[in-house]
Parts: structure tokens; C-alpha cells; sequence
């Protein structure tokens, strides 16, 4: 087997950084290229198999999607065939009929069945519309045809946020086999987006078992994004259990997991390596041991002491700065300097101890939203101010987000018109789709349309209210999002122009993006990739020498606090501000419900994200908000 394509395996726990870990992982800068690793291993596996056929077990979700892609790269350019793979899929949604957009059917069909040349008869999934006297003996039949062909030779996962591997949920047995499951209320909310509702998700899927995955000879593991570290440090360095089923892994004895930066993030090593190694003290990582330690002794920065810093492994960092009273001194004033309630700058005020320059007094401001609401809720507050304080705010929503307006909510409209012009026959039609069509149907051209419709009358709606001129809002409608069937396109040069027109237009002396990049293939991450490519474009251009860029988190989270550039403080007023905007998108309201324990609704959410993040402020020695608002400065 050719080396340079084999992910090396080193025994977890090996190195002292790496003592608390139980599974052998790997970390990469890009999800792209560490998946082209992965598939390049499996190529190989299929190469060197000749005398019988290559067993590979695959996977569904964002996760290997990558991996399929390079697949097929493989197949249609350096001559890897198929022919003598079987594959067998993890798992699928039941009741679902195999031709629904959201059955796993569909999705391998679309990233890998359909473009490789895999004899039909070897590609087995699970059925996810058996009748249910079908099922036990369906179970039993696909478990004994992998041991019947020797077993998986190589098992491709990915996790999910309830440590599930397959669909084996929180107190699945290490001895279960294929079966029949019903899923942790958590995976179905994640599934939710994908079916325009939780409601429409459905409870239950049949997955391999535990025991029919850990008899696999190879096991590789893929995790990306923030939303992923916690479970993933959970299974690698936590106890063996079965509220964590992947955890399990930890007794094979051949598995990798291939992490990127995000979901590697709460590893000991990576998370606080100042328990498990010397450190070189940059300001971020200061920043970062400081504020772990006031969490860990409950105190803030300037009242931590010498024995605080000896007894928590941080002798170090005061050896670096000479005394606990310069490093507290140094940090508090870092924090404080991050607050401000001119996100364009102060005029008439010296920059010194600000995070955004006093000059020029009034600043185009260009804020790039993924989708209609983005904006609102990750800065509504800051865009308040921006206008409030006479900067030339501008407001560009980079997709449509009609895919985010479930059918029920499209029907409301639909219905007031047809009360008005009863014979327009065309919203009838409309109707009669809706009305008519099973879940999983890929909506007409004429409904997208309406959907579209329906979230820039809502944008227009909060711009009215933030007092934003109707010329300032920019509803881009990038090619990657709307040209779309049943996934996403790669973004290309025609959304590049796209973007990059707008901003030679503006040319801005601040952009706003949303800067969420934990997850590949996310509308956020396709978007922020599509402006950094402008940005990269431009930046030569005589106007982006005075361009900032800062990046808002996105995706209902806050930037950690050593990455925070900017803190914008907002009053209980602005906060009550910044719901009525919020509200003013309804079809999200109806969606966006957080349906886990506390079963809170978007507005709740936003406004206690909000105030979580002041809060630590507060903890820190800061002065007490009611909410804050952060943004990281991003360097191109």
C-alpha cells in the first residue's frame, strides 16, 4: 500500500500530550483535504483487494460528503473502479420510501451511487419502508449477509451530538446487531432542518448494531465543526459507556477519527495543554488559561493570586510575565479594551483603546447575511447603532433562504390571496402542490418563488423598522443556493462576481460576515468561502486598504472570549429592540423552535445568548449589560 495515502496509526495516549486520550485521532487545518486522505486509504483498500470482494460500510450526513466527492474524482479520473466493492450503508429513516429526498437512499445516490460504476446488486442500504411484520426478519437477513462476505473490511462514520454512531442511540448494548430504533429527541431537531420540521422527521430508523460496526477491520471516524468538540472529546477521553455508544470504540483495535480544528477543540491537548505540556504563550492561549482559570477558582481577572496560578498549572504563564499583578493588569485592560458602544468607531476619540478606528467619522458599513435573519439575530443591536450613529449601513442577504419557509407557513399566503382573487389559478395551483404532495417532494420553481417572496418581504419588514432606505438592502440571490434541487451546488465564479460587484460598488470601510465555519457544506460556510475569495480578489484594490472585516458568529453561538475583538453592549431597551426585529421574520419563528429540554423558542434563545455573554463580562470584573454583542476582526 502506497504510504503517503495511509493515515498513520499511532497508539492513543502514547505521547504525554496525548495521555488522556483513548482513540487515535487525527486533527487537519481543512476538512476538504484531510477527507481526500481518507478516500485516498479507501482507494487503496479496493486496489490491493483482489482475491475477493471489498467489504466497505458508508455513511450519510454533511460529515463524508467530501470523501464521496473524491471518490468519484477517483473513479471518473485516475481509473478506480468499484466493481468489486459491496457496500453496506449504517442506516436509514423508517417509514421512509427510498425515492424521498431525505431518505439516505437518495442521499448516496446522489454523492456516490450514481457516479460510480458499482454493480447495482452490490449496494446494500437499509430499507426504510418495510411493513413492520417485515422488520425483525429484514434486520436479521442484512446482518447475515455482512458476516456471510467476512465482515466489514473498512467502516467509514461520522458522530452525532448524542455520541450516536450509526443510529445507535444513548443506551444502545455493545452487543446490539442491526434492529430497529427509536431516535434521541437531539437527533431528531438536527434532522429537522432537512425536513422543513420536526414534526415531519420521523421517530424512528433501523442501523447497524454496535457490535456489527466494532467487528469492522478498519474504523474511521470523521467529525467537523464546533457543535461536534464536546461529543468528541467525551468519546475519546472519557469512559467507556453506554450513554456515549462511540465511545465503545475505544476498545478497537484499529479505528482513527479525522478531526478538523473545530471539533477537536475540547480535546485536554488542544483545549488547556497547559495540563498536559509546556507552552508557548501567545496572547491568544494567555488569554484563554486566564479566563479558564478565573471559571475554575470563581474569580475575577484582578483578583486572582500567585497560589491560583501554582496550584492550576500556570506557573508557567507568570514566568513568561514577570508577576501576577502585570499579567492580571494586562489581561483586565485586553477585555476592557474589547467594549464599545461605537461599533464604527468613536469620532473626535483616540483609537488607543478602541477596537474600531474614529476615522473617517461616518463609515460604509456592507453586512453580509447567509439568509434573511442571520444579520438580525447574530447583530441586530450593532446594526442599530451603525445606523443610529450615521454610518451608511448596507445589508446584503447572500441567499433567498426559501428553503427555510416551510410549506404550512407558504399556505397562510397563498390562502389571504385566494380570499381576495379566488379564481387566480395560478395560487391555486400553489395550493393543490402543497395540499397534495407527500413529505420529501422538491417544491416547483413557482413555489420556491413564493417562499423567496415571503422572506424579502420579511427582510423589508425589519429594514422599515431599523430605519434602513430600501436601495441599502441587497437581496443577492447567490447561483450556489437557488440553482439547487436537492443539495447544493458548489459555489463558483458567478457567485464571485456576484459578491465581488457589490463590494467594488460599496467599497466599504467595514465588512460584517457571518464567521460560523465549523460545518463543510453549510449554507455559513459556503457563503463566508464565496466573500473570502472576494476579499482575496480585491484586496489589492486601492479602497481595501481601509476595509476591516469582522466576523459575527452566526448560527446562535458567541465567539469564545479569547477571540472576541469587539463586545458591543446593549441596553434591556435594545434588546426588546432587536426581538420586535426578529419577529418581524415570522416564518422563522414558526421553524427555528429549539426543540430540546427547554423547548425555547428563537426569540429566548437570541436574547439569552445575548445576555450569557455579558454576563461573563461581568464575571471577568467588567462593567454589568444587559447584553453584548461580539465580533472577531478577521486579517486578510
Amino acid at each position: 500500500m502506497d504510504k503517503k495515502n495511509t493515515i498513520n496509526h499511532e497508539s492513543p495516549g502514547k505521547f504525554q500530550e496525548t495521555r488522556f486520550e483513548k482513540i487515535h485521532n487525527l486533527t487537519y487545518s481543512s476538512a476538504t483535504k484531510s477527507s481526500k486522505l481518507v478516500a485516498n486509504e479507501i482507494a487503496q483498500h479496493i486496489k490491493t483487494t483482489v482475491d475477493r470482494k471489498f467489504v466497505l460500510g458508508l455513511a450519510t450526513g454533511s460529515s463524508p460528503i467530501d470523501v464521496y466527492k473524491e471518490l468519484v474524482w477517483l473513479h471518473q479520473n485516475d481509473n478506480l473502479s468499484f466493481k468489486n466493492v459491496v457496500t453496506f450503508n449504517l442506516d436509514e429513516y423508517y417509514p421512509i420510501s427510498s425515492k424521498e429526498a431525505q431518505s439516505y437512499h437518495h442521499f448516496m445516490r446522489v454523492h456516490l451511487y450514481d457516479h460510480i460504476d458499482i454493480p447495482e446488486n452490490q449496494i446494500n442500504i437499509p430499507k426504510g419502508d418495510l411493513t413492520s411484520d417485515d422488520i425483525r426478519d429484514y434486520c436479521k437477513m442484512y446482518e447475515n449477509k455482512i458476516v456471510s462476505l467476512g465482515g466489514l473490511d473498512y467502516q467509514l462514520l461520522g458522530i452525532g451530538r448524542t455520541a450516536h454512531i450509526g443510529f445507535n442511540e444513548p443506551g444502545s448494548h455493545r452487543n446490539s446487531v442491526t434492529r430497529l430504533v427509536t431516535l434521541d429527541p437531539l437527533t431528531l431537531n438536527d434532522a429537522a432542518k432537512d425536513f422543513n420540521g420536526v414534526e415531519k422527521v420521523p421517530k424512528k430508523a433501523i442501523t447497524m448494531g454496535i457490535n456489527t460496526i466494532m467487528k469492522a477491520k478498519r474504523i474511521v471516524l470523521l467529525a467537523w465543526g464546533n457543535h461536534k468538540a464536546s461529543v468528541v472529546a467525551k468519546t475519546i477521553e472519557g469512559p467507556i459507556s453506554e450513554v456515549a455508544p462511540a465511545s465503545f470504540l475505544q476498545e478497537h483495535p484499529n479505528v482513527t477519527f479525522i478531526l478538523d480544528n473545530e471539533a477537536s477543540s475540547d480535546l485536554t491537548r488542544i483545549n488547556t495543554p497547559w495540563l498536559v505540556l509546556d507552552c508557548e504563550w501567545t496572547e491568544v492561549l494567555t488569554k484563554k488559561a486566564v479566563f479558564w482559570l478565573c471559571k475554575r477558582v470563581g474569580k475575577s481577572i484582578l483578583k486572582l493570586t500567585p497560589r491560583d496560578y501554582s496550584e492550576n498549572g500556570l506557573s508557567g504563564l507568570i514566568n513568561t510575565y514577570g508577576s501576577v499583578y502585570d499579567l492580571n493588569i494586562w489581561m483586565f485592560n485586553q477585555v476592557q479594551k474589547t467594549i464599545t458602544g461605537w461599533p464604527g468607531g468613536k469620532p473626535k476619540y483616540s483609537d488607543e483603546n478602541r477596537p474600531e478606528r474614529a476615522n473617517p467619522s461616518s463609515k460604509r458599513s456592507l453586512i453580509f447575511s447567509p439568509h434573511p435573519v442571520d444579520d438580525i439575530i447574530s447583530m441586530g443591536g450593532t446594526i442599530s447603532r451603525l445606523i443610529e450613529q450615521g454610518h451608511q449601513v448596507h445589508i446584503a442577504y447572500q441567499t433567498s433562504g426559501s428553503r427555510g419557509v416551510s410549506n404550512e407557513h407558504a399556505l397562510r399566503y397563498i390562502e389571504v390571496y385566494l380570499q381576495i382573487e379566488p379564481n387566480q389559478l395560478n395560487f391555486q395551483k400553489l395550493k393543490n402542490e402543497i395540499l397534495n404532495t407527500k413529505e420529501g417532494h422538491t417544491d416547483s420553481v413557482a413555489l420556491r418563488e413564493l417562499k423567496s417572496f415571503i422572506r424579502v418581504s420579511e427582510s423589508q419588514e425589519s429594514a422599515r423598522l431599523l430605519n434602513l432606505p430600501k436601495e441599502n438592502v441587497h437581496f443577492l440571490s447567490l447561483p450556489f443556493y437557488e440553482n439547487r434541487i436537492t443539495k447544493k451546488n458548489n459555489p463558483n465564479k458567478k457567485d464571485l462576481q456576484v459578491i465581488s460587484s457589490l463590494i467594488e460598488k460599496i467599497k466599504p470601510h467595514q465588512i460584517f460576515a457571518a464567521g460560523n465555519l465549523g460545518v463543510p457544506h453549510s449554507t455559513q460556510r459556503l457563503c463566508w468561502e464565496i466573500l473570502l475569495s472576494s476579499i482575496n480578489e480585491l484586496k489589492l484594490e486601492p479602497f481595501m486598504k481601509d476595509c476591516w472585516v469582522w466576523m459575527y458568529k452566526g448560527g446562535l453561538e458567541n465567539w469564545d472570549l479569547q477571540n472576541i475583538d469587539m463586545a458591543v453592549p446593549m441596553s434591556p431597551s435594545q434588546v426588546n429592540d432587536k426581538i420586535s426585529l426578529i419577529n418581524k421574520h415570522q416564518s422563522q419563528i414558526d421553524q427555528l423552535l429549539v426543540l430540546e429540554e427547554d423547548n425555547n423558542s428563537i426569540l429566548l434563545r437570541t436574547s439569552e445568548l445575548n445576555r450569557s455573554i455579558a454576563k461573563e463580562y461581568n464575571f471577568l470584573g467588567m462593567s454589568e449589560y444587559e447584553a453584548i454583542e461580539t465580533f472577531k476582526r478577521f486579517y486578510f
